[in-house]
């Protein structure tokens, strides 16, 4: 997967999602921003990725209500602007170590972690306004693993070995175990406590409370995964 070239093309579907839409509307699944602030988030981000990058240097993650997009009619350079500038970042060297909010990792880790950012928070920007979303299977996929690895080593969720099967009809699954140490998860499995399916973008939407799990399909000990969900920070 190229994420550099996802990036862009994320950022510009997002942009013309934006660019019309009244700025000043409540986005319904953060309801605490407004368009224009989900707006400045996505412009800033980037641009403080690359700064990290760059720098090599811990950076203080930024407010987006701070931020400034300027005027609407700009909105979508702005953005395209700011993807770039990540973008040619981490070109640059993309196996350098920078700083991240894990640890030391290579500087790839901050485009896939902005891009899968993206992928979720351009749904926010469609249902804010009243557009149709969709993404492709696999960029639903590569957020949904992706995390699931900051999960794994950013909370400690224990358990005595329960076990979720999280199971899109169009990608791999991935098995998740709660042990006392944790969680774990790796991709494969065909059977676990609860098994949760339905199309990848529906399982992303679900688990980062963009849709309510109803919307897909449980089986299984519909208690664990309640527990799991109010637990996890996909």
């Amino acid at each position: 997967m190229n994420l550099g070239d996802h990036l862009i093309e994320q950022t510009d579907a997002f942009a013309d999602l934006v660019k019309d839409a009244n700025p000043d509307a409540r986005v319904p699944t953060c309801p605490d921003w407004s368009l224009r602030v989900l707006v400045a988030h996505m412009g800033q981000a980037p641009r403080w990725a690359a700064g990290i990058v760059r720098t090599r240097a811990a950076a203080a993650i930024p407010d987006p209500t701070e931020a400034d997009p300027g005027p609407q009619r700009e909105w979508p350079e702005w953005l395209h602007a700011g993807a770039t500038d990540l973008v040619k970042s981490v070109a640059d060297d993309p196996d350098v170590e920078v700083w991240t909010v894990v640890g030391p990792r290579p500087a790839s880790f901050w485009l896939r972690r902005i891009l899968c950012d993206l992928v979720v928070h351009r749904a926010d920007a469609a249902f804010t306004a009243g557009k149709p979303y969709d993404v492709a299977p696999e960029l639903a996929a590569e957020a949904i693993s992706e995390g699931l690895r900051l999960f794994e080593e950013t909370h400690a969720q224990p358990g005595t070995g329960e076990t979720l099967l999280v199971r899109p009809n169009d990608a791999a699954p991935w098995r998740i175990t709660l042990t006392p140490d944790g969680m774990t998860a790796e991709r494969g499995g065909d059977a676990a406590d609860v098994v949760v399916s339905g199309p990848a973008r529906d399982l992303l939407l679900a688990f980062t409370r963009r849709i309510p799990p109803a919307a897909v399909t449980v089986s299984g000990d519909h208690a664990l995964l309640e527990r799991w969900l109010a637990n996890i920070g996909l």
